[in-house]
């Protein structure tokens, strides 16, 4: 077993190229300080874990609406636009691996905003989502950079909605919608209170399990069925599916900006990769983990759509019969719980690290350090629990956070990193590669801001318009949430 690290090591260690940085066997870790055996061990994720981990943050939520962004898009269109968001998504994790590998230091994106403007940068983060921060008081100081962790929690609210309508599903709305959120936020409270991620690994595989077979079964279900349960179901049918529909902007930006929900796990990517026992396999993780993304969102985006065209429910895993409804809803449960098990421990464990950071409390198995962290993981599900209440339409609430939300914290900034790491390049160093990751770079940043602007407008307009219908759900509604379209 090797010594402790200098304190001078460490600081070389983030200026080090990323082939070369490794924290292998380090005990003196750049965020969680000294880690000793009298706390919790936070760098004990193996890279195999880790893929899990990373798959299982990607898949659950913003699967089930894919196929209903397909059917506003149109088949080939949404095909392009899916293929689009995942390139560059998965372009922006790679960056944030190497990001970490060269500057240890960093936990969260607003670390990076600090990095790249000191404090106003972090200021930054926090003032873009001060309207919403008068929300947190129970969560939450006034320090700005604590804002960052909205995103997550925001996910993690559309994920107790999810069980919500699971668990309306399989028992046929056995009692009031809100009694199903809080429920759901109680076991959400409990499990996601595990200290580390490397404890919280079976937490993923189950949950892995778990969606895959339900999207399988969904899958198949779609393709042997007759119709889709919505459809008529008299006379002859069949899948009114199109190549390419004419929607407007709004409903285009809104069909986007759920795709990019999908996809918005690039930020917790941070905080997975800090735990990481060798952080230099991230990108062999991640390779993993976006292989099967990639393939389970299109598999079912296409496929869900082509058979159920119009008729396609949102969440998508209403689209079957009543009997296989119920059966993929129940197949699908540990895996939605697991979504937001995960994103809330994030959350918590963000603010949590904000507080005690530098203290020997954050590793050690102090009062100070359970009351803190039972607080954070608290507090986050109680926000949550308040999101998946007040804003109760599926469609509505996914792309609110993917417009709002994703984008701020899956393009912009990713590629601001690049550039800081490789802007100073010497001369002879810029190449036409380095001109043209320059123009890439450039472009997410500006496509990025453009989703989020235009998207975010999309999706209140829809939630606005949501409240008008007379047959929409109002916020804390006892109604049956699992038969959306």
């Amino acid at each position: 077993m090797s010594e402790n690290p200098k304190q001078e090591d460490l600081e070389g260690l983030k200026h080090s190229p990323p082939q070369l940085a490794s924290y292998q066997d380090v005990h003196a870790d750049a965020v969680f300080g000294d880690i000793t055996d009298d706390g919790p061990n936070y760098r004990s994720l193996g890279w195999f874990a880790t893929a899990i981990l990373m798959t299982k943050t990607m898949i659950g939520l913003g699967v089930m609406s894919i196929p209903a962004a397909f059917d506003v898009l149109g088949l080939v269109p949404g095909t392009l636009c899916l293929l689009a968001v995942a390139t560059i998504t998965i372009w922006s994790m790679f960056v944030v691996g190497t990001f970490k590998l060269n500057h240890p230091e960093v936990y969260a994106i607003d670390d990076v905003g600090y990095k790249f403007f000191g404090t106003p940068g972090r200021v930054f983060f926090g003032a873009t989502f001060c309207i919403c921060k008068c929300s947190l008081p129970l969560f939450i100081s006034s320090e700005p950079e604590a804002d960052t962790a909205l995103d997550w929690i925001f996910v993690s609210g559309s994920g107790l909605l999810s069980i919500s309508i699971a668990l309306n599903a399989i028992s046929m709305h056995g009692t009031c919608t809100s009694v199903f959120v809080a429920v759901a936020a109680i076991v959400t409270f409990c499990l996601a209170s595990v200290r580390t991620l490397g404890r919280m690994s079976w937490v993923a595989w189950g949950g892995l399990i778990s969606i895959l077979s339900s999207i399988l079964t969904l899958t198949i279900a779609v393709g042997v069925q007759d119709r889709p349960v919505s459809a008529p179901q008299t006379g002859p049918w069949k899948s009114d599916y199109e190549l390419f529909k004419k929607p407007s902007f709004l409903e285009a930006v809104s069909a986007i900006s759920t795709m990019i929900f999908a996809y918005a796990g690039t930020s917790a990517f941070f905080a997975i990769v800090a735990e990481m026992r060798e952080p230099r396999h991230y990108a062999r993780s991640l390779t993993i983990c976006q292989s099967i993304v990639t393939a389970t969102f299109l598999t079912i985006g296409v496929v869900v759509y082509c058979y159920c065209g119009s008729y396609v429910a949102s969440p998508a895993l209403g689209s079957a019969g009543a009997l296989l409804k119920m059966v993929t809803y129940g197949l699908a449960i540990p895996g939605l719980l697991a979504s937001t098990i995960i994103l809330s421990h994030l959350s918590s464990k963000f603010v949590f690290v904000r507080l005690l950071q530098g203290s020997e409390h954050l590793t050690a198995n102090t009062p100070r350090h359970w009351i803190t962290w039972l607080s954070c993981t608290f507090g986050a599900t109680i926000i949550a629990y308040i999101i998946a209440s007040a804003i109760p339409s599926f469609n509505s609430l996914v792309s609110l956070v993917g417009a709002l939300l994703g984008t701020l914290m899956s393009f912009q900034p990713m590629g601001g990193m690049w550039l800081y790491d490789n802007w100073g390049r010497k001369r002879d160093e810029k190449k036409l590669t380095w001109y043209l990751m320059v123009c890439w770079s450039i472009f997410v940043i500006i496509l990025g801001t453009f989703l989020m602007i235009s998207g975010t407008y999309g999706a209140v307009v829809e939630i606005i318009d949501g409240y008008k219908d007379s047959g929409g759900s109002a916020a804390w509604s006892c109604a049956d949430n699992s038969n959306s379209v």
